[in-house]
């Protein structure tokens, strides 16, 4: 089979499995940091849909789960001196299962929101990218502004910031909100939408492996939103320092950065071969 995180890959993922086990609520006690250490390994919840910061490739004949967010998280598991379990399941069900206990923290692209701040502390961010609006190349000179989507359907990932921003930004457009986002670029190419929401570094992973495809010339409001941090059950402030302390010493040393371009050349090549 193609190496590939193709838009068009569906298969179910090999990881899922370990997301339908929980170890209670691990929210709020104050202590979670003391018993990762304990047990030598934290449970990641991610959704490995959205290259580069987190897909699904082949890598010596078996599917594995790659990207910046993976890269990250694992460097800040090395400094801890714990091992990560990944929790592989949909970006609708990471914030839920971190919240039940099912996992000690989540990583995938996400979003500082008001909402969301009521449940869980959040790390320092790790990284910042702009909105964007992806379209048929053949449909440019259609979509020069977000006023060009009056009456037209606009996608994006469900539970995601980016519905808002269609909702918010894309004046008179519908949204059509899909749970996995590489199904939503099969919409898009389909023709049965017009076009989608992403932020600007997925939009242009995913441009690159679809020439047909392009991010429309048009600029979206700015928003604190826009950028990535770790999400913690509430009550666990130690456990924010410790993984704020790593991110910190990543960032200084310009790893970070190198992470998100490494897992750009990783989606292209895995596309190509």
């Amino acid at each position: 089979m193609k190496k590939s995180l193709a838009i068009l890959f569906m298969g179910l993922s090999i990881f899922g499995l370990a997301a339908c086990g929980s170890s209670g609520e691990s929210g709020g006690d104050g202590d979670q940091l003391s018993q990762i250490k304990e047990d030598g390994v934290i449970k990641v919840a991610t959704s490995p849909d959205y290259a580069p910061f987190g897909f699904h490739t082949e890598i010596d004949g078996k599917d594995e789960i790659v990207g910046a967010d993976i890269d990250l998280m694992e460097a800040i598991a090395k400094k801890m001196d714990v091992k990560v379990e990944w929790l592989d399941m949909s970006f609708n069900n990471v914030l839920a299962a971190t919240k039940e206990g099912k996992a000690d923290v989540a990583i995938s692209a996400i979003s500082v929101t008001d909402e969301r701040e009521k449940s869980f502390d959040f790390t320092d961010t790790y990284y910042t990218s702009p909105q964007a609006v992806v379209i048929r190349k053949a449909d440019a000179d259609k979509y020069t502004g977000t006023d060009s989507f009056e009456g037209k359907q606009v996608g994006a990932q469900k539970g995601t910031i980016q519905e808002n921003v269609v909702k918010e930004q894309l004046t008179g457009s519908t949204l059509v909100a899909i749970e996995k986002l590489p199904n939503i670029f099969v919409e898009l190419k389909n023709g049965s939408l017009d076009g989608l929401v992403t932020e600007k570094t997925v939009a242009q992973s995913y441009v690159d492996q679809n020439p047909d495809l392009m991010i429309a010339d048009m600029a979206l409001e700015s928003m604190k939103e826009d950028s990535f941090s770790i999400a913690v059950p509430k009550g666990n402030e130690d456990l924010v320092k410790e993984l704020n302390k790593s991110i910190k010493e990543l960032q200084d040393d310009g790893q970070v950065d190198e992470m998100v371009a490494k897992a750009q050349e990783l989606a292209k090549k895995a596309t190509n071969e």
